[in-house]
């Protein structure tokens, strides 16, 4: 596992070794010690896969609060995604900033986002998988968001007229909301 450091602390990119050959590819998706290289405080606790059928579909920006919050490893293993974190961590020298990268199914990177960060992604393909292991269940009453589009944090979505759920073009803006992560 080669571990790639962001501008933003704690956001990494992970490549994993993939074997490809005539048949297809193999790559281990999870070992346990990669728990301890990525400095998980708890371990993954849940996976989740999320198929969108469309291009130009886009989830997030999600969150969950403490104490539920979540550590996410993402990937897709089909199809491609550009996928973003913003930082919402009080005090943080990046507070605001995002970074966002290609996940598909031909460069099988990996991206994971530690607690504190508003996570989202737009499909670049019909009928993309992504996948991802969070370290928290999933609960419906520390569940939150972040606008998409707030002109404040300026992501450069890969299209301006996203397919995506009504709840979340309702998402109060950063500059109205108060963090909860330290």
């Amino acid at each position: 596992m080669n571990i790639i450091p962001t501008e933003i602390a704690g956001l990494l990119v992970v490549q994993l070794e993939t074997h490809r050959d005539q048949r297809g590819l193999f790559t281990e998706t999870w070992r346990e010690e990669w728990g301890e290289q990525l400095k998980l405080e708890r371990p993954f606790v849940q996976d989740n896969l999320s198929r969108s059928s469309e291009k130009g579909v886009l989830r997030g920006l999600h969150f969950q609060t403490p104490p539920a919050a979540q550590a996410k490893l993402v990937w897709v293993s089909r199809g491609a995604v550009y996928d973003v974190a913003v930082d919402l961590r009080r005090g943080s020298p990046t507070y605001g900033r995002w970074h966002a990268l290609v996940l598909s199914e031909e460069n099988m990177l990996r991206f994971f986002v530690p607690e504190g960060f508003a996570h989202g992604y737009m499909t670049l393909e019909p009928e993309s998988e992504f996948s991802y292991k969070v370290n928290s269940y999933y609960s419906p009453g520390h569940q939150g968001g972040i606008l998409f589009d707030d002109a404040d944090i300026g992501i450069a979505w890969p299209s301006a007229a996203p397919v995506m759920a009504e709840r979340d073009r309702r998402l109060p803006r950063l500059k109205d909301f108060l963090s909860p992560f330290a």
